[in-house]
């Protein structure tokens, strides 16, 4: 029967003032709808997808973000359809039962239990990292990762840099990976071993994903796909000091994380931020690399420090760790880059292809004692 409105005022009954048959909101997490970029937390498994268009194969879908029954989740993945051909399952094979963010799908039997420890035939791996963007973190980890291969270390290269990928176009990658029994293959580019995001999402799209999702990622790539026997891992961090770096140190043993840094103050200052999270963490700091250190023109070959120069090597004996050398801002490593091909393979010779070499050697000496090339 309707009510009648309060005496002397017609303001709304106040939650305590409620009918007996009013119902409580559900605790159950709201979706997210277009504020956030994406449909997370779906309160029907199998009816909601991640806002991630033009996945096109991949079809990287999203997870509830709270707890889930196995069996309850298994009815939800068969529940879940394409307009195309089967959708990709995930295989959560090495991860803990209790990661519930997965937010790569891909063909295969789900593994009801962990099945050994992350990246079990991998020897060592290298965190290629910066306090802040735009000091050339990503081209130095390609560069780096097939200089390492020239060393004669097998090596892969893994892109945990979610929102900005740009390992695969720096390596001249554009085909989509396969999924074998629900385990992704990396494509192998340059003598080395190759995995990004931006292998599986349409390139003109930004991955809007909160942080669970972008650790939830992390923790697949580390886990569901076949790595295989390596010598070393490089891996191309995000920038900054956030979950993605936190995730590595806990789910894997690195061996150690080399830190990139233009000259200036400015990135110096994040440099030293990134030192403090690693030593945090109990990661070694394999040394300091000072990129951008000096202007080569391309016409008289003369030197410029736009940047300042020698802040790296500074900043390494202040906080008292190794100085890995220094790469040139140079034309090719940009052009190069912008055409997958890197600068160290194309032109190892150069002053740039040296420094890059020059810098592997150090690494790869310094993993001797953990690391011993496979033959």
């Amino acid at each position: 029967m309707p009510q009648t409105p309060p005496q002397g005022g017609g303001f709304p009954a106040t939650p305590t003032q409620q009918p007996a048959h009013h119902q409580a909101p559900s605790a159950q997490p709201p979706n997210v709808q277009s504020q956030e970029g994406q449909n997370i937390g779906a309160q029907n498994m199998g009816t909601k997808k991640l806002g991630v268009q033009n996945m096109e194969a991949q079809n990287l879908e999203t997870q509830n973000l709270g707890p889930q029954n196995p069996q309850t989740q298994h009815q939800g993945d068969q529940n879940q359809g394409i307009s195309s051909a089967p959708p990709p399952q995930l295989v959560s094979r090495h991860i803990s039962p209790h990661a519930e963010h997965r937010p790569m799908r891909l063909n295969g039997p789900r593994p009801t239990k962990p099945q050994g420890p992350l990246l079990p035939h991998v020897k060592t791996v290298i965190a290629v990292a910066s306090g802040k963007g735009g000091v050339g973190k990503s081209s130095t980890a390609v560069n780096l990762a097939v200089a390492l291969g020239m060393e004669g270390l097998k090596t892969g290269l893994m892109d945990a840099d979610v929102y900005g990928p740009s390992v695969a176009h720096m390596l001249g990658l554009h085909t989509k990976p396969e999924a074998k029994a629900g385990i992704l293959q990396p494509i192998e580019a340059w003598g080395v071993k190759a995995m990004s995001i931006g292998l599986l999402v349409n390139p003109d799209e930004a991955l809007v994903w909160r942080g669970p999702m972008v650790m939830g990622a992390i923790t697949q790539f580390l886990g569901d796909v076949n790595w295989g026997a390596l010598d070393v891992l490089v891996i191309d961090m995000p920038p900054g000091t956030g979950d993605a770096q936190l995730t590595l140190a806990q789910k894997i043993q690195l061996g150690g994380a080399v830190i990139v840094s233009t000259p200036q103050d400015i990135a110096l200052i994040d440099a030293r931020r990134a030192i403090r999270m690693f030593e945090k963490t109990n990661v070694p700091i394999l040394g300091v690399i000072e990129n951008m250190a000096y202007f080569t023109c391309p016409h008289c070959g003369e030197n410029s420090e736009l940047f300042g120069h020698g802040g790296a090597r500074q900043e390494a004996e202040k906080q008292d760790v190794p100085f890995l050398g220094e790469i040139p801002l140079v034309v090719e490593i940009r052009s190069h880059a912008d055409a997958g091909t890197p600068l160290v393979a194309k032109a190892p010779d150069s002053p740039a292809g040296q420094a890059y070499r020059r810098i592997a050697r150090q690494l790869a000496a310094s993993l001797t004692q953990t690391v011993r090339p496979s033959r």
